[in-house]
């Protein structure tokens, strides 16, 4: 795993910020050990005080159409949708 971030413990974001936090970057033998490597760094990961799209992407790399790689451009619209309701 690797993580390029400027956040460090007791960091406080601005009022105005990127809202790149940090890039979490995994990989594997194959898809599914990268992504349960991303959902494992995902799930431990701890960033307060900011609302994060981290719960979305926990949501993305549980979908079995995203897991088989199997995405087209309606993918995350339909996801979203699902998401709401």
């Amino acid at each position: 795993m690797r993580i390029d971030t400027h956040l460090y413990a007791g960091y406080t974001p601005p009022g105005v910020y990127d809202s790149l936090l940090a890039k979490v970057i995994t990989w594997g033998e194959d898809r599914a050990e990268a992504l349960a490597r991303m959902q494992r760094a995902l799930n431990e990961c701890i960033i307060t005080g900011v609302t994060t799209t981290m719960p979305f992407q926990l949501d993305l790399l549980s979908d079995p159409v995203f897991q088989r790689g199997e995405c087209d451009l309606s993918f995350l619209p339909a996801l979203m949708q699902r998401r709401k309701g």
